[in-house]
């Protein structure tokens, strides 16, 4: 029986699991590492999930109405994800869009008829990053006092405190990871950006086991910017969320749902991305390849010998060939 869909709205999440059963030969692992592949998402990330259900959830609280421009702060797959649902229901949007990621996120969300002004060309935020050398949720959080309040019309998403950025996880990535693996599913690996995948992903799937383990990736030293390394080549979209003060981690991250924690530098999240592409036909961004290097060496741990591995791999590769990823 055949169906049409009518919006992009539709297309989102039910996204495939992959073993990569190359890799897992190449390097000789005796645990299954197993990706989620997000970019089947209609704009090709997860991001795509919190998007229709942040503009969703407004529209039904009356705070998104007909004739207002959505607003956001991204380092760029959410602005994607929203430019292309604001599109589809017919609202304006902006993103004030981190200066270092890929020219490919500018280029698409102005494809979309988005709107995107650079964080270093917004005052109120760029005077925050260079003072707190580069705290992005006071940034966030001056460009909402000093710059939106001002403003009319506009609906605020802000990801990175919005309970329903961890709530669609909950209610959508967990369950389907739970339901294609048939409940087997031993550990999850994830990157954490805003904290909302890891945070409702994790929490309905230790609500079906209590034992699942769950492990969260935040960049290495070398590929944060510091005084010594102003401008390193980062790992878009992730960021610090242990080891750092509280008031610097977002609200979306529930800080007590992973059982262990690992940094992964710039370098080997490229290695994994390239190898896994060579290997296997899969093209993921940087993110899904530090996600992937860990997976591998908890896979070499011989207590996970005949274990099942889950990866979320976030977005697509096609967004970093203007980047050194695949050079």
């Amino acid at each position: 029986m055949g169906k049409i869909n009518k919006s992009i709205t539709e297309l989102v999440g039910h996204t495939p699991l992959l073993e990569l059963v190359n890799y897992e030969q190449q390097n000789q692992l005796k645990a299954e590492v197993v990706v989620k592949l997000e970019y089947f998402n209609p704009n090709q990330s997860i991001k795509d999930r919190i998007a229709l259900a942040m503009i969703e959830d407004a529209e039904q609280k009356g705070l998104l109405k007909k004739g207002y421009t959505i607003v956001e702060t991204t380092s760029g797959n959410t602005g994607i994800g929203l430019a292309a649902i604001a599109a589809a229901k017919g609202y304006k949007f902006r993103v004030y869009i981190q200066d270092q990621v890929s020219q490919e996120r500018f280029k698409v969300i102005q494809a979309f008829g988005g709107e995107t002004i650079k964080l270093s060309e917004e005052p109120a935020v760029a005077s925050v990053l260079a003072e707190t050398k580069g705290d992005f949720v006071a940034a966030i959080k001056s460009l909402e006092e000093n710059v939106l309040s001002k403003q009319k019309n506009i609906f605020f998403v802000n990801q990175i405190a919005n309970p329903v950025n961890p709530d669609i996880h909950k209610r959508t990535t967990g369950p389907e990871i739970w339901e294609d693996t048939a409940g087997k599913i031993d550990i999850l690996v994830a990157t954490v950006g805003t904290g909302g995948t890891i945070s409702g992903a994790g929490a309905f799937l230790k609500s079906k086991n209590p034992n699942l383990q769950i492990v969260a990736i935040q960049p290495g030293p070398n590929s944060i910017p510091s005084d010594t390394n102003p401008k390193p080549e980062e790992i878009t979209g992730i960021h610090p969320f242990f080891g750092i003060a509280k008031e610097r981690v977002p609200e979306t991250m529930n800080t007590d749902i992973y059982d262990e924690a690992f940094e992964v530098e710039t370098i080997h999240a490229y290695e994994a991305a390239r190898a896994v592409a060579k290997s296997d036909g899969v093209l993921l961004g940087t993110s899904s390849g530090a996600a992937i290097h860990i997976a591998t060496k908890l896979a070499k741990r011989p207590e996970n010998s005949g274990k099942r591995i889950v990866v979320i791999a976030a977005d697509t590769g096609l967004r970093y060939l203007s980047t050194n990823l695949f050079v």
